[in-house]
């Protein structure tokens, strides 16, 4: 939240950025109005601003790897791997954020 890892039980105010990935895909939503109990899906979109990047082209999402269904755990290699492909992403975000 804000730029910060947070725990479920932070509790969040009017102008908070709250990211989070769903599916491998980032979601930013900006909280506009608080709300006192649970609601339904479209009041509560009332009460933010979604400022996710628009997700990639359909070209792009076939050109990643996908480990194949019921191809069972991955190796420690594998593991390794996806590390490495994890750490190159998590530097491209950090240059394009901070301008580096």
């Amino acid at each position: 939240m804000n730029g910060t890892p947070a725990k479920p039980g932070l509790r969040i105010g009017v102008d908070d950025e709250v990211r989070l990935r769903v599916e491998g895909l980032e979601k930013i939503v900006v909280v506009t109005r608080l709300i006192a109990k649970r609601v339904g899906a479209p009041v509560a979109a009332e009460c933010m601003i979604d400022r996710s990047p628009p997700p990639p082209a359909k070209e792009i999402l076939a050109s990643q790897p996908r480990r194949d269904r019921g191809a069972g755990r991955p190796t420690k290699r594998d593991r390794r791997d996806l590390d490495k492909l994890r750490d190159l992403d998590r530097m491209r975000d950090l240059e394009r954020h901070h301008g580096a």
